[in-house]
């Protein structure tokens, strides 16, 4: 198997897990709370974490960063692995699974706007024509098609999965200039967002037992979709083109629409589709330069 071919079956992997991420988290949210499902996953999920890191035989590695780059660590863990999942499972308990999951990827398109004020990066003429193209996705995700009227249902939910995004989106921004091994970083977000939610369901709240059915979905999820699959993740990125295999990961959402229909039998709002394909759009809309750049290098010489 070549080197491209093997990044794209990893990639795939990669894009069915974390297209099933609203199937799972309504599963468990039907007797858990946000914060209770985030501490139980969030244990699996270090703990697969820290199995890839002494698989790979990075044990040593763990212990090679200065107390600053650990603090950085954990403030990037408690953004990225803590305070956006609280935010995505929130939104999740409150809207539909397709509508806030459509709406928590538009982290993209707000990683353009915070770019330009953290960052100095301008934003071009081609970048406000797409983010206003996502934009109206958003919009008309929120009204489902009412966008004249300004209807909004689920008005929390949606608000919820939007400050998500924007969470996600200031993570991305922050971890750009950081050079840690991705496998060992990753261990420690959520190790950070394992003592984050640990000290909050402490502080304020409780943690029952869940049945055995959800327990199973509860293991999915913290093993598999945040736990290995960051292993098909890396290897991704590693063996492909970083670029494009990043464009190709918005496809997550869209597989994620008929794995809802079939798993939770929830309605597909068209509204949610039409929104999803403006959002994506001017995702790719804004990398529209990038693409016709790396499109232009893979061209043979005449």
């Amino acid at each position: 198997m070549s080197s491209r071919a093997y990044s794209y079956l990893n990639l795939v992997l990669c894009i069915l897990f974390w297209a099933s991420i609203p199937v799972a988290s309504k599963k468990i949210l039907a007797e858990l709370n946000n914060l209770q499902m985030l501490f139980y996953s969030t244990v699996f999920s270090a703990l697969a974490l820290g199995a890839l890191v002494a698989g790979q035989g990075k044990g040593a590695s763990l212990f090679r960063y200065s107390l600053r780059e650990y603090a950085h660590m954990g403030w990037l863990g408690f953004l990225g692995a803590f305070l956006y999942y609280v935010l995505l499972y929130g939104a999740f308990a409150r809207t539909s699974a397709a509508e806030g999951f459509v709406l928590a990827y538009t982290w993209p398109i707000l990683v353009s706007l915070l770019a330009a004020p953290l960052l100095g990066q301008k934003l071009s003429a081609l970048r406000l024509i797409a983010i206003a193209i996502s934009f109206g996705g958003v919009v008309m995700i929120v009204t489902r098609g009412r966008m004249l009227a300004f209807q909004t249902e689920n008005l929390a939910g949606n608000l919820l999965a939007l400050c998500g995004a924007l969470v996600f989106a200031l993570f991305s921004i922050l971890g750009r200039r950081a050079d840690y091994d991705l496998t060992i970083a990753a261990f420690f977000y959520f190790c950070s967002a394992l003592v984050c939610a640990g000290a909050t369901i402490f502080i304020v709240g409780q943690l029952p037992l869940p049945s055995l059915s959800v327990w199973g979905w509860i293991l999915y999820n913290g093993l598999l979709v945040n736990g290995v699959s960051y292993l098909f993740w890396f290897r991704a990125l590693e063996h492909g083109d970083t670029f494009a295999v990043s464009n190709l990961l918005y496809l997550t959402p869209a597989l994620s629409l008929p794995l809802v229909r079939l798993f939770l039998n929830e309605p597909v709002q068209a509204s949610a589709v039409s929104g999803l394909i403006l959002i994506v759009f001017g995702i790719l809309l804004q990398s529209w330069p990038k693409l016709a750049e790396a499109s232009r290098s893979r061209a043979p010489d005449v």
